[in-house]
């Protein structure tokens, strides 16, 4: 299994590969996104990888499209929309000194014929190197995910009836 590190726009010239990742990985449950969560993902990563720190990273085999990650350092004032609003509740003001500063991971996908052979924790080892702290976020019904997460000793900060999931890792 191949692992590209892409800086901003590299990674523009592969989103028709990364679109299919997100396609295949989310398709299924818990998730069950169509084609318009896909197209949203593409939206999305034309602005994010002008985000300051932008990182992406492609796996790929014999030319096979298999996972995708996305990072950026969480900016200060820690943000507002999407799912961070969510992250607030949960955490208060602990988000502007455990989470503003760290590593984000935005997106983190494996394709189904690709799992259970350790790629999602090389995503994650590639996307976080060089970073002192790491923080995602899931919810509660990727139970998978969190497994995976705990299993690879990501600590969680979010109570467990929480509506959200958020980890951390010191690197």
């Amino acid at each position: 299994m191949k692992l590209e590190r892409l800086a901003g726009p590299e990674a523009l010239a592969h989103t028709a590969q990364l679109v299919d990742i997100y396609r295949a990985a989310f398709s299924g449950p818990p998730w069950y996104e169509d084609g318009y969560g896909a197209a949203a993902f593409a939206e999305r990563l034309t602005a994010d990888v002008r985000r300051p720190g932008f990182a992406a990273v492609l796996a790929g085999h014999d030319g096979v499209p298999a996972g995708l990650g996305t990072a950026w350092p969480t900016q200060s004032p820690f943000p507002t929309g999407r799912a961070y609003d969510r992250v607030r509740a949960e955490l208060g003001d602990e988000v502007e000194t455990r989470l503003v500063g760290t590593l984000e991971i935005d997106e983190l996908a494996v394709s189904p014929h690709a799992r259970g052979h350790g790629l999602a924790g090389r995503i994650l080892d590639l996307l976080c190197d060089g970073a002192d702290a790491c923080w995602l976020l899931t919810a509660p019904a990727a139970v998978d995910a969190i497994r995976l997460y705990e299993k690879l000793g990501w600590q969680r900060l979010t109570r467990p009836e929480a509506g959200i999931v958020v980890f951390t890792r010191s690197t």
